[in-house]
């Protein structure tokens, strides 16, 4: 049992997923202000190596990797620190349970939904950067919000930026939501180079530094069709209120549309800490080393319609969430385990979208009534879309 720690006047704060992009950029921030913020916590999947540097460096309280058989390699690295230890999927939802006044969600995954909700039910104020929480549980997750006072301060960029021009207090005056996409490395590709695009090449963003399975969910557009989803739950806004737009220079984030002809941007260079930094330091801002924008360096920004054709990942996304129940969970999941194939070269990238839609008509929706019905229909849905994989029902 971990015992209380003194409280010195700075923000109490648990990493969850600290060795990911997201985490990454988290721990910059919060090290190089360690006069505003003390860790209480850092967890992550299978990254020990990462970890215990991290941990060396900011002296949480506790360190936690989820993969159990890393747990001798953690412990033998942390020796003599002082840091407590632990492994597996429990002792990472006790780790949102420390009292951290602020929480990051940046597990990848249905992993997060247990460690995500835990703090929730604390009442935290959590930068969520976890896209299954809104796109598998959204309802589920925004009535635990509701009822135990947290605060989910959205940390994706599109979000983030809804949320600093949103005027909350009066909702009756937005027309519609506009989330921005850059188009992924693809936008301009036909097709047929499309089926023949490898994962090397999916990966490659032209603005932002992500992960492989965001890199390829932006390739396909499909982040834009799950980010759809959260925004509905984030904004409590009507899916055909909540449009998208191409905008290749990745400079306007998302934008705000209201009643009286006014639209509302948050604009910033593509760096992921600036909106981690403004979830960190709200209700406040802190500064951020990220670049500044330069418009007149730029010279124009433009816009486009995304192409139903090439990018059909966002009319399934439509479609899921106008189905409602599991729907959205079934697209979540499918679309992990093809676009895991596809890094994998089992399928081409083309398939992906295909693996999605068979499995969201294998599976009839059902409304969740807990976390656990939840996490069912996700394994479900993930048995549903390997088999397609491996029965080579993917291709068309």
């Amino acid at each position: 049992m971990i015992g209380a720690r003194e409280h010195d006047g700075r923000r109490g704060i648990t990493i969850l997923g600290s060795t990911g992009s997201i985490g990454r950029n988290t721990v910059e921030l919060v090290e190089a202000r360690s006069d505003l913020y003390r860790v209480e916590a850092l967890t992550a999947n299978g990254s020990v190596d990462l970890l215990a540097e991290q941990a060396r460096r900011l002296k949480p309280r506790l360190a936690v990797v989820a993969d159990e058989a890393a747990y001798d390699r953690l412990k033998e690295a942390l020796a003599g620190t002082g840091i407590s230890v632990a492994a597996g999927a429990t002792a990472v939802v006790e780790a949102a349970q420390l009292p951290a006044e602020w929480v990051m969600a940046a597990i990848v995954g249905a992993a997060g939904l247990a460690p995500t909700l835990a703090a929730v039910r604390r009442g935290a104020v959590i930068g969520l950067a976890n896209k299954e929480c809104l796109v598998c549980a959204g309802a589920l997750m925004m009535g635990e919000v509701a009822a135990h006072g947290a605060t989910l301060l959205p940390v994706d960029s599109e979000h983030s930026a809804i949320f600093q021009v949103l005027e909350s207090d009066q909702p009756q005056a937005v027309e519609k939501i506009i989330l921005t996409a850059s188009g992924g490395p693809f936008r301009c590709r036909t097709l047929a180079e499309m089926e023949a695009m490898t994962p090397e090449q999916a990966v490659a963003h032209p603005n932002w530094s992500m992960g492989a399975k965001i890199s390829v969910d932006s390739a396909t557009m499909m982040n834009k069709g799950l980010e759809l989803i959260e925004a509905h739950h984030l904004f409590s806004m009507p899916e055909d209120r909540i449009d998208i737009v191409v905008h290749p220079q990745s400079v306007i984030h998302s934008l705000v549309s209201y009643v009286d002809g006014s639209v509302l941007a948050q604009l910033g260079s593509p760096d992921m800490r600036t909106p981690i930094a403004y979830a960190l330091g709200w209700p406040r801002r802190i500064a951020a080393p990220a670049p500044r924008l330069d418009l007149a360096a730029i010279g124009q920004l433009t816009f486009e319609a995304p192409d139903p054709g090439r990018f059909p990942a966002l009319r399934l996304a439509r479609h899921a969430l106008q189905m409602g129940g599991s729907a959205p969970t079934v697209l979540n999941a499918a679309n992990e385990e093809a676009v895991q194939a596809f890094l994998s070269r089992g399928i081409g990238f083309l398939d992906i979208a295909r693996v999605v839609e068979q499995t969201l008509d294998a599976i009839a929706p059902t409304p969740p009534s807990s976390i656990d019905d939840v996490l069912a229909q996700d394994r479900r849905a993930r048995e549903c879309a390997r088999s397609f994989i491996e029965r080579g029902l993917g291709s068309q």
